[in-house]
C-alpha cells in the first residue's frame, strides 16, 4: 500500500530539520578580531598570539583589525553594532568593558551589547612606587592622604582607565582621595613616577617587569584575591583590610545575539588553541597565568568590576 505524500513530505521536513538542527556553525568568510589599540601593544600581541595558536583549526582566515582610539571605546562601538553572525570579534575586558563606560558616555553597553566567547588572560594590578619613594607600604601612602588631603598623587593611562579606576575605588575603600595626574599612556605615567613627578602607581606586572627586574621601583599591594605567585612578598589589598580586586582582562566578546551554534564553535576551538605551543611559550615568556574563563563567567567578571567602579565614582 503507498504511503500519502503528505505523510513522506512530513517526514522528509522533519528529517531535514533535525539535520539542520544538529549541523554544526560553520564560518563562511575571514574572521575579524578588532583590536581597540595601535599595532605592537600589549593588547595587539595578545590578539596575534591567539590568532596564530587558534588559524590551523579554522577553515577561514582570522585577520586582525587594529581601530585604536578613545581608550578601545571607538572599536568596542564598532563590533557592537555589526552583524552578530561570528564573523566580528572583539578583544575585550580591559577599560572599554570594565572602567571608561563609568567615567563617560559610550555608545554601547558593555553589560548587554556583547556575548562573551572568553577569557585569555588576568593580569591583576599592582600599586608602586620609585626604589627611593618615602613611602615603604600601602599604610604609609594612606597616612599621608590623611594628613594632607588631595596631595599623594598618582599617574594614569587616561581619565576612566583602569588604572585611575582601580586607584579611585582604592581611595573610596581607604576613606581618602588622590591627586589624579592623566597622561597619554602607562610608559609616561611610569617615566613621571621615577622623574618624582607622581607619588605612585598602578600597573599589571608584565607592564613594570622590567622596571621591577632593575630595581627602580617597588611593589607594595597587589589587587588580587590571593598573592601572585611571582612576587609572594607583596601583600594583597584584602590582607591590608581593603576588599578589592581589579584585574587588566583580555579576552573575545561578539556581538550581542550570536548563536549558541557559533558561540560554542568559537569557544572550543580558541580554548584548544590556548593549549597551542604557541600560546603556551607566548604566556610562558610573558609569565602570564592561566586567565581561561568561559563565556558566561567572562561576562559576570567584567559586569562585577564595572558596578564596582561606577559605585565607587558616584
Amino acid at each position: 500500500m503507498r504511503r500519502p505524500l503528505t505523510v513522506t513530505f512530513a517526514a522528509l521536513a522533519l528529517s531535514l530539520a533535525a539535520t539542520a538542527a544538529n549541523a554544526e556553525w560553520q564560518p563562511t568568510k575571514p574572521i575579524e578580531i578588532v583590536v581597540g589599540f595601535s599595532a605592537g601593544g600589549g593588547t595587539d600581541i595578545i590578539a596575534r598570539q591567539i590568532a596564530a595558536a587558534a588559524q590551523p583549526l579554522f577553515p577561514v582566515p582570522l585577520v586582525i583589525v587594529n581601530k585604536p582610539g578613545a581608550a578601545g571605546t571607538i572599536a568596542a562601538q564598532q563590533v557592537a553594532r555589526a552583524a552578530p553572525d561570528g564573523h566580528t570579534l572583539l578583544v575585550a575586558g580591559g577599560s572599554e568593558s570594565t572602567s571608561v563606560p563609568a567615567y563617560r558616555d559610550v555608545q554601547y553597553d558593555p553589560a548587554k551589547d556583547f556575548r562573551p566567547i572568553l577569557r585569555l588572560t588576568k593580569n591583576p594590578q599592582f600599586f608602586y612606587v620609585s626604589a627611593n619613594s618615602p613611602f615603604k607600604s600601602i599604610a604609609d601612602i594612606v597616612a599621608k592622604a590623611k594628613e594632607n588631603p588631595g596631595a599623594v598623587s598618582h599617574g594614569s593611562s587616561g581619565v576612566g582607565s583602569l588604572v585611575h579606576a582601580t586607584a579611585t575605588v582604592f581611595g573610596k575603600l581607604a576613606g581618602v582621595k588622590f591627586k589624579h595626574v592623566p597622561y597619554q599612556g602607562g610608559g609616561p605615567a611610569l617615566q613621571a613616577l621615577l622623574a618624582g613627578q607622581i607619588d605612585f602607581n598602578v600597573a599589571a606586572s608584565d607592564e613594570i617587569r622590567g622596571q621591577l627586574d632593575a630595581g627602580t621601583i617597588r611593589l607594595l599591594a597587589v589587587a588580587a584575591p590571593e598573592r601572585d605567585p611571582q612576587y609572594p612578598d607583596v601583600p594583597t589589598l584584602k590582607e591590608l583590610g581593603y576588599d578589592f580586586s581589579a584585574a587588566n582582562m583580555k579576552g573575545l566578546v561578539a556581538p550581542a545575539g550570536l548563536s549558541d551554534e557559533a558561540y560554542q564553535y568559537l569557544h572550543d576551538r580558541f580554548r584548544k588553541a590556548m593549549g597551542h605551543e604557541i600560546w603556551r611559550d607566548f604566556a610562558t615568556k610573558g609569565k602570564f597565568a592561566d586567565g581561561y574563563l568561559d563565556g558566561p563567567a567572562f561576562q559576570k567578571e567584567m559586569v562585577s568590576l564595572l558596578e564596582t567602579i561606577r559605585a565607587a565614582k558616584d
